[in-house]
């Protein structure tokens, strides 16, 4: 019987992407975050199909590699992940049970976007002490537009690779859309000006290319290592350090619980901030411009609130 059910779930999940392309043959793009599928739709335009295998709601280190996911990877012709281990624990098994050689490592269609970007907090060692730390580096690259801009380039000759046919579409498709970014980071560092040299606490090291990009200073994390909880005795030592070293607002991405956030607001009267880490983190981050439209208009209103 659960045989049965799992051909059904892969069976559907064909007919899904079959359904969707029956207009046209189109590249079929698995993204593994909100972010890479939103890019390849917006730099392969109406030549691409592409999904995500999470949402901006879920915490893309901890996913299942299940029976419909399989079978989306076992079709698609390209997957774009973000890489540098973020997706260590269900990435490898997922290309595993796809048995789709087109999107194994070394292939075409095997794309990483961290390969194409310099990465920040490398470490000199990594051991289990230290909690969920990434031996590449920060893999959490999709909060710098700047970095995105570099993963649409090679996104695009990606495509092109995979697809030479519309090799024309999507250089003209890639050419618009970074022309249209680079106005859009533009206008988003002048709003943003006000908010350099703010400290911020932060849940999860999870930001750190946000402060890069807009001069932020992070100051702390919720957690007492990165991937272990906040705790009761951290969150009070905490609560005495920023007596020493103070900060502006306490930043938590949407899929984070934000108990220890609110606590921590409470006593201090900071302001607890949500932001999108990603595409759909937030009803306003519907697409990638209006991620970043988001992210800086809350990131402005905890400035100013009293």
């Amino acid at each position: 019987m659960q045989l049965r059910i799992i051909s059904l779930g892969l069976l559907l999940s064909g007919l899904i992407w079959s359904s969707l392309g029956l207009a046209q043959a189109k590249v079929r793009v698995l993204a593994c975050e909100p972010e890479w599928a939103a890019l390849a739709q917006a730099v392969g335009g109406a030549n691409v199909q592409a999904r995500s295998a999470t949402t901006g709601l879920q915490d893309p280190h901890y996913i299942e590699a299940r029976p419909s996911l399989i079978a989306q990877a076992r079709q698609a012709d390209l997957l774009i992940c973000t890489g540098a281990g973020l997706e260590e624990g269900w990435l490898p098994l997922l290309l595993q049970k796809s048995g789709n050689r087109r999107i194994q490592a070394g292939q075409a269609g095997h794309l990483m976007a961290s390969d194409a970007v310099q990465l920040l907090d490398i470490p000199s060692h990594v051991d289990r002490s230290m909690g969920h730390v990434h031996a590449q580096g920060n893999p959490h690259i999709q909060i710098d537009p700047r970095r995105l801009a570099q993963v649409a380039t090679v996104l695009m000759q990606r495509l092109v690779q995979i697809d030479l046919d519309n090799a024309s579409d999507y250089r003209q498709q890639h050419q618009q859309f970074a022309q249209r970014w680079k106005q859009a980071i533009q206008r988003w560092e002048q709003q943003a000006r006000p908010l350099r040299g703010q400290g911020i606490v932060v849940h999860h090291k999870s930001w750190v290319y946000l402060e890069d990009w807009l001069g932020l200073i992070q100051v702390d994390t919720l957690e007492p290592k990165p991937g272990i909880p906040p705790t009761t005795t951290h969150l009070s030592s905490l609560l005495q350090d920023l007596q020493q070293t103070p900060a502006s607002m306490i930043v938590y991405a949407a899929y984070q619980n934000p108990q220890a956030a609110q606590w921590l607001s409470g006593k201090t009267g900071l302001p607890a901030v949500k932001l999108p880490s990603t595409v759909g983190g937030t009803a306003a981050a519907s697409d990638l411009f209006t991620l970043f439209d988001d992210i800086i208009q809350r990131l402005q209103q905890a400035q100013a609130s009293p």
